[in-house]
């Protein structure tokens, strides 16, 4: 999942502040995708499928793409809170 973070910026030539606040909170969202996406992942993990059926390789690739998908839906509209708590501490850091 790390490997989907934009990189934006990063070569377009434009100077972006270290502290710019919408990178922060897009890392912020990305994180907390990350945190809701292991939680699904290891609920998964544990039961030996949802609803305690096992699985092929197929539907376990698309089991897990469907985790990332929702947990990126989830961060982004909010998700637990996460991400607003760490822009907090970022803001009062300043």
């Amino acid at each position: 999942m790390l490997d989907k973070i934009s990189s934006a910026g990063l070569n377009s030539g434009v100077a972006v502040p270290k502290d710019d606040p919408a990178k922060i909170r897009e890392s912020a969202k990305q994180f907390e995708a990350l945190m809701i996406g292991q939680m699904l992942k290891s609920m998964h993990d544990s039961e030996g499928g949802w609803l305690g059926t096992g699985g092929d390789e197929s539907s376990s690739a698309a089991m897990e793409y469907a985790q990332e998908s929702f947990a990126q839906a989830l961060a982004s509209r909010g998700g637990l809170g996460l991400a607003a708590v760490v822009v907090k501490g970022f803001e009062k850091a300043e």
